[in-house]
């Protein structure tokens, strides 16, 4: 039956496009090499002030615009736009800029640009300034800018790397500061957005400062549903794009003019914990959860091999991650002795446990845009319900799961977060676990972690500040605000003709490759009609 159901829904996303009119695929194209990329979000703006909707997908996927600061496989900073910064004072950083960099209009990229630039992006993101404790930037040369701050802030050259810093010059504003375009010093330029589709066209800028590019053009469009990524991809609608159904993984790759690579990306899959309900409050039931959990299982068979069973909140690879933190063993007899530490007993042999004649119920939410997230939610339900827990899954779109969730009913949140915007770990910890924190969903508070980060904040020795948040990220692992399920796995699927892809592991989700080249084109559904 889900044979005969994924077949109909195949046909019927087919019999759709082809109503719709012909969608032009990439390759070889009246002698340019034409990249069709499939993303798994559709474009509302390339407005680097909007945060995820334009910073991040111009920087990382269209490559259009550039931050002063990179990161390496180990997320240590290196240099991009700035070739080297230090610390002059407790409340000044002094960046020395690469030279020779020009914005897409032809402009060289000085002191003053970049200073414009930050300014604004201050401005349009006031979380962004307060994150950099930014005072104000000042230009010491051509080349050299001194980044003042309000208090000492070991955090400004990491918070340099967030795409919402990157650097446009002050022409991509008008007269009145309205945005306009991005004007960037990336491998690609913006040609035309169309907002009411979420189609973005760049073009190769032949000028950029890393070399010459691969791609002559490149045609970006959203398609959020998983299913339809794939059917884009194999049918020929675009060249490359990232996380299909995982089911369909294996299939697509067996197909002989697609490959698909698998690579770990920084971002985890966890639950978050209502610890605002009794019965969440209660660690042996935490604690009863996570190791009823089992995390090889999922990996291997409901996210198809793609990402690794989670211990800490920071992947293996990243500098500051706690080694000694394993995952939690799957162990559904000792989640029954918790349960039962916890008051939680199978008093009448009907398979849930009870007390004061309740079932013990948890309601949890995820969200449909990302493919591993609704099969991850039914495996963990299934693992809960083993140990005698009445598990109620909901899965919906991004934006109805959050109304839904606004009554405060859920117990459980299972969501696919970013860790390394900031390649720091001052800036999950101090955002998921201090009382105040922004992304504090679990509403969890800790006098000993406030306090610990408090201080961590103003420790600019990397080994000692590292030492530091490694304390924290064990406490959190015993208290289990959040539960860390898996380390996110993507997946990115290619047309044959795509060649010379590299995977950069320290993107969002993914990133362009600017040296990426594609070769002759093959037509979708015949000639594109008119």
């Amino acid at each position: 039956m889900k044979k005969i159901y994924g077949s109909l829904v195949f046909l019927a996303l087919v019999v759709y496009i082809l109503a719709a009119g012909c969608v032009e695929n990439g390759g070889d194209i009246d002698g340019e090499m034409v990249l069709v990329v499939g993303d798994m979000w559709r474009a509302s703006s390339i407005n680097p002030g909007d945060g995820h909707d334009g910073g991040t997908f111009i920087t990382e996927k269209a490559i259009v615009i550039e931050t002063l600061v990179g990161a390496n496989g180990s997320f240590s900073l290196m240099p991009n736009l700035a070739e080297s910064w230090k610390q002059i004072s407790a409340t000044v950083w002094e960046f020395q800029l690469r030279k020779g960099v020009t914005f897409h209009n032809g402009d060289e990229m000085t002191a003053a640009d970049v200073k414009t630039s930050l300014d604004n992006t201050m401005h349009l993101s006031p979380s962004t300034a307060k994150l950099m404790s930014y005072d104000r930037a000042e230009v010491a040369g051509k080349y050299t800018l001194r980044i003042h701050t309000k208090e000492l802030n070991p955090l400004v050259p990491g918070v340099l790397h967030h795409p919402a810093t990157a650097i446009v010059s002050s022409k991509s504003y008008d007269a009145d500061g309205s945005f306009v375009r991005p004007i960037g010093t990336g491998p690609m330029q913006v040609e035309s957005f169309n907002e009411q589709i979420g189609e973005l066209v760049v073009v190769k800028y032949a000028n950029w400062w890393g070399g010459d590019p691969g791609l002559d053009r490149m045609i970006l469009r959203g398609y959020e549903s998983p299913s339809t990524r794939a059917m884009m991809i194999e049918s020929g609608g675009v060249d490359l794009t990232a996380d299909p159904p995982y089911s369909e993984i294996d299939r697509l790759g067996a197909l002989s003019d697609i490959h698909v690579e698998r690579h770990n990306t920084p971002r985890i899959y966890k639950l978050d914990v209502n610890l605002a309900h009794e019965t969440m409050a209660n660690l042996h039931v935490r604690k009863a959860v996570s190791y009823a959990i089992d995390r090889t299982g999922i990996v291997d068979n409901v996210l198809y091999g793609v990402g690794a069973p989670a211990g800490g909140v920071f992947l293996p690879n990243m500098i500051w991650s706690n080694k000694n933190l394993t995952p939690y063993p799957y162990d559904p007899a000792l989640a029954k002795r918790y349960l039962a530490r916890a008051g939680w007993i199978d008093t009448d042999d009907d398979g849930y446990v009870d007390m004061d004649g309740k079932k013990l119920h948890v309601k949890i939410y995820t969200y449909t845009e990302r493919p591993g997230l609704s099969p991850m939610l039914e495996a963990i339900s299934a693992n809960l319900k083993a140990i005698g827990i009445e598990a109620e899954g909901v899965s919906l779109e991004y934006n109805s799961m959050n109304a839904a969730m606004a009554d405060d009913s859920w117990d459980l949140y299972l969501s696919a977060m970013e860790l390394a915007m900031v390649p720091d770990p001052e800036f999950v910890l101090k955002s998921w676990y201090t009382t105040t924190g922004l992304e504090n969903k679990p509403g969890y508070s800790n006098t000993d972690v406030d306090r610990l980060i408090a201080e961590g904040h103003f420790i600019s020795d990397l080994d000692k500040r590292y030492d530091r948040f490694r304390e924290i990220e064990a406490i959190v692992y015993d208290d289990l605000p959040t539960i860390n399920v898996a380390y996110y796995g993507v997946a990115i699927v290619m047309k044959d003709i795509v060649t010379g892809y590299q995977f950069d592991p320290t993107a969002h989700d993914y990133r362009i490759d600017p040296f990426v080249t594609i070769s002759a084109r093959i037509s979708f559904f015949g000639a594109c009609g008119g």
